[in-house]
C-alpha cells in the first residue's frame, strides 16, 4: 500500500499562509526603518556635516531617490525572476545599505549609501504586498497585506525609539547600521518562504503552483483557484497596450491617483520632519522633540492595527472617505497653531496632538489601503507593470515632497504649507469618492472581471 498523502488542513493552510506573509512583511518593518530613522539622524548628520538647508534635503531625500529608481525598473525583476527572489535581492540590498551608511565620512559618502537603501526600498514597497496578495485568499487579503503596511509602521517606531535611545551619544552611525539586523532575518526567513503560484502559473509551471496552493489552501479551494488563474492569465495581453486600454485605464489612473494623493498630503514631512516641526513649535531639546516623535510613532501602530480589523469589514472606501476628513481637520489645525510668532509649550502639544491625530487618520485610511487596492486591483499578466507605475508614481511625489517641505516652510510659512497639503487632501476625497471601487472580498480575478464589464460611468464603481 501507498504512503497517504496528508492535506493541509484549513487551520495548518492558515497558519502557514500568516507565517510566510510576516516573513514577506520584514521588507516592511525594514521600509519603515529605514524612511523613519533619518528623521533623528539628520539633527546630529547636519550638525556634524555642517549642511546647509538644500543640503540637508537632499541627505533625507537621496534615499527617495534610490526608491524611485528601484520602484520604476523592478516591476521587470519580479515577472522574471520571481517575487520570492526578487525579495531576497532586496534583503541583501539592505544590508549593504546599512552598514554603508553607519560607515559614511561625508555627506556624498552617505548619500550614496541612502540611494541603496532606497532602492532596496522602493523594490520592497510593492514586491512584498504584490506576493502577500496573491498568496492569500480573498476573505482575508485585506488583513494580510496591510501586514506589511503594519510592518512598516512598526519599523517607522522602532526607529524613532532608536534614535531617542541614542540621541544622548550622537550614534547617529548606530542608528543606521541597526537596520542590518532585521534584514539579516529577512533573508534567511525567505529561505522557508515558496513562490508565488500566480508567478508559477505565468512561467506555465502549472504543477509548482498546484503544489503550492495544497499548501495555503483547503483541499477543495486549490483546483478552482488553480483554474481560476489560468483563466485569467489566458484573457491578457500583458503589455504597456493593454495597460492603456479603456476597461483598464481606470486601474491604472485610480493606482497613480491615490500614489499622487498619499504624498501631497504630506505625510512623509511628519516620518522624516517630525522633530523639525516640533522644534519649530516650541520643543527646544533634541531628545525632546525625538520622543514626542517617538509618540506619534506609537499611533501609528496601534491605528493601523485597528485598520488591519476593519478593512476586511468595513471596507476600503468608506475607511478612505472617512480617515480622509479626518487628515484635512487635522492639517488645517496644525496650519492655525503655528498662525503665532512665539513658540510656546502650549503650541508644542497643540502640535502634537494635530500631527498624532493626522497620522492615525492616514494610518486607517491612504495608510494601507494605498498598497492594499495596488496588490488588488491589476490583472495578473500587467500586476507587476502596473504596481511598478504605481509605486513610482508614490516614490517620485514623495521624493518632490521631501525635497521642497523646508523651503516651501521657508517661503509660504508654517499656516499655508499646511492648509496646502488640506487642501489636496480635500481634492484627494473628491477623487475617492467618485473614482475608488470597493475591493472587499473579491478575489483577485474577481476585481479583475470587474474591471472588463465596466461602462462609461465609473464615478460610484463597483464588481
Amino acid at each position: 500500500m501507498g504512503a497517504t498523502k496528508v492535506e493541509p488542513s484549513r487551520t495548518q493552510s492558515g497558519v502557514f499562509v500568516f507565517t510566510i506573509s510576516a516573513v514577506s512583511a520584514l521588507a516592511g518593518l525594514l521600509f519603515g526603518y529605514d524612511t523613519g530613522v533619518i528623521s533623528g539622524a539628520i539633527l546630529f548628520v547636519q550638525e556634524d556635516f555642517h549642511l546647509a538647508t538644500f543640503q540637508e534635503e537632499v541627505v533625507v531625500s537621496a534615499v527617495l531617490l534610490g526608491c524611485l529608481a528601484g520602484a520604476a525598473f523592478s516591476g521587470r525583476l519580479a515577472d522574471r525572476f520571481g517575487r520570492r527572489s526578487v525579495l531576497i535581492q532586496v534583503a541583501c540590498l539592505f544590508i549593504l545599505g546599512a552598514l554603508g551608511t553607519a560607515l559614511a565620512t561625508d555627506r556624498v559618502w552617505l548619500s550614496v549609501g541612502r540611494v541603496i537603501v532606497g532602492i532596496a526600498i522602493g523594490i520592497a514597497s510593492y514586491t512584498a504586498p504584490l506576493y502577500i496578495s496573491e498568496i492569500s485568499p480573498a476573505r482575508v487579503r485585506g488583513k494580510l497585506v496591510s501586514l506589511n503596511q503594519l510592518m512598516i509602521t512598526i519599523g517607522i517606531l522602532v526607529s524613532y525609539l532608536v534614535d531617542y535611545g541614542l540621541a544622548a551619544s550622537r550614534g547617529w552611525r548606530w542608528m543606521f547600521g541597526l537596520a542590518a539586523i532585521p534584514a539579516l532575518v529577512l533573508l534567511l526567513g525567505l529561505a522557508f518562504v515558496p513562490e508565488s503560484p500566480r508567478w508559477y502559473v505565468k512561467q506555465l509551471m502549472h504543477e509548482r503552483a498546484r503544489e503550492v496552493l495544497s499548501k495555503i489552501r483547503k483541499p477543495f479551494e486549490v483546483d478552482p483557484e488553480l483554474a481560476e488563474i489560468e483563466a485569467s492569465f489566458t484573457q491578457q495581453q500583458g503589455s504597456w497596450q493593454e495597460l492603456l486600454s479603456p476597461s483598464l485605464r481606470p486601474a491604472l489612473v485610480i493606482g497613480i491617483g491615490l500614489a499622487i494623493f498619499q504624498q501631497f498630503t504630506g505625510i512623509n514631512t511628519v516620518i522624516y520632519y517630525a522633530p523639525t516641526i516640533f522644534q519649530l513649535a516650541g520643543l527646544q531639546s533634541h531628545s525632546a522633540a525625538i520622543l514626542a516623535t517617538a509618540g506619534v510613532g506609537v499611533v501609528n501602530v496601534l491605528l493601523t492595527v485597528v485598520a488591519l480589523e476593519l478593512l476586511d469589514r468595513a471596507g476600503r472606501r468608506p475607511l478612505l472617505l472617512f480617515g480622509l476628513v479626518g487628515m484635512i481637520l487635522s492639517l488645517a489645525l496644525l496650519g492655525f497653531g503655528f498662525l503665532t510668532q512665539n513658540p510656546t509649550p502650549v503650541l508644542a502639544w497643540v502640535s502634537v496632538i494635530c500631527v498624532m491625530a493626522y497620522v492615525a487618520c492616514f494610518a486607517i485610511s491612504l495608510g494601507p489601503i494605498f498598497w492594499l487596492m495596488i496588490s488588488e486591483i491589476y490583472p495578473l499578466k500587467i500586476r507587476s507593470l502596473a504596481m511598478s507605475v504605481a509605486a513610482a508614481a508614490n516614490w517620485g511625489s514623495n521624493l518632490l515632497v521631501a525635497l521642497t517641505f523646508l523651503s516651501l516652510l521657508r517661503a509660504l510659512g508654517g499656516p499655508r504649507t499646511f492648509w496646502l497639503y488640506a487642501l489636496i487632501g480635500v481634492a484627494a476625497w473628491i477623487f475617492v469618492l467618485r473614482l475608488v471601487p470597493e475591493t472587499k472580498g473579491k478575489t483577485l480575478e474577481q476585481i479583475e472581471a470587474g474591471w472588463r464589464s465596466q461602462r462609461e460611468d465609473l464615478r460610484h464603481p463597483s464588481f
